[in-house]
């Protein structure tokens, strides 16, 4: 009966063992999927179907060779059922070796999507760093570029200003031009003659009569 009892057990530890290498994989593809939001999907059903197709494969040879083992030692005595007990050890260890083996790779499988899912994380916090430098190169070179846009508009207002002043100026020359060279009492009579102010030395009368041919 013990023997039968460890046969069963070690059915059971196999069925264990399937079970935790689901709750690997789930865990170890759900960690992979939430660590990155952005990471393409990837249809992963038919792999692991074809997965967990091997290991209930795996499980029930078990368990069938487990049931038959302890079939045969409840029915054999003596030197055969030494035999069959022993045979049911071997089926026992291999069962538990079975379930180690698909403990290790549900672990490796686990270990390798979270890998998978740090260089991820790495590589898009590269790309969002790269992209910020990029924006900021960006928004200096625009800054750069209104300054001197800006830098080069005064520049053209003070030009259009100077050159208006020195138009300015000439025509205020060629104004003077026509009373230069006049006396005092010719200008008074101008003055006079438009109704104007006459008091003044000679360079007040010609900028009065100036500004009157301005109106």
């Amino acid at each position: 009966m013990t023997r039968q009892y460890k046969a069963v057990a070690a059915a059971g530890r196999a069925r264990n063992a399937a079970e935790k290498t689901a709750d690997f994989w789930t865990r170890g593809t759900r960690t992979a999927t939430d660590a990155v939001p952005g990471l393409p999907r990837v249809d992963l059903v038919p792999a692991v179907e074809r997965y967990f197709e091997l290991v209930q494969w795996t499980v029930d040879i078990n368990r069938r060779l487990a049931v038959r083992c302890a079939e045969a030692v409840g029915t054999l005595s003596g030197v055969v059922r030494e035999k069959a007990e022993s045979a049911g050890d071997l089926v026992r260890e291999k069962a538990e070796a079975a379930g180690n083996v698909m403990l290790e790779q549900a672990e490796k499988a686990q270990r390798t999507a979270l890998e998978q899912a740090e260089k991820a994380e790495q590589a898009e916090k590269t790309r969002a760093r790269q992209a910020r430098q990029q924006a900021e190169k960006a928004a200096r070179e625009q800054a750069e570029q209104a300054e001197q846009a800006e830098q080069a508009e005064k520049a053209l207002a003070l030009q259009a200003r100077q050159a208006d002043r020195e138009q300015a100026r000439r025509a205020h020359k060629r104004a003077r031009e026509r009373y230069e060279g006049r006396t005092k009492a010719e200008l008074s009579d101008e003055l006079a003659r438009r109704e104007l102010p006459k008091t003044g030395n000679v360079d007040e009368l010609i900028e009065r009569l100036v500004e009157a041919d301005s109106k």
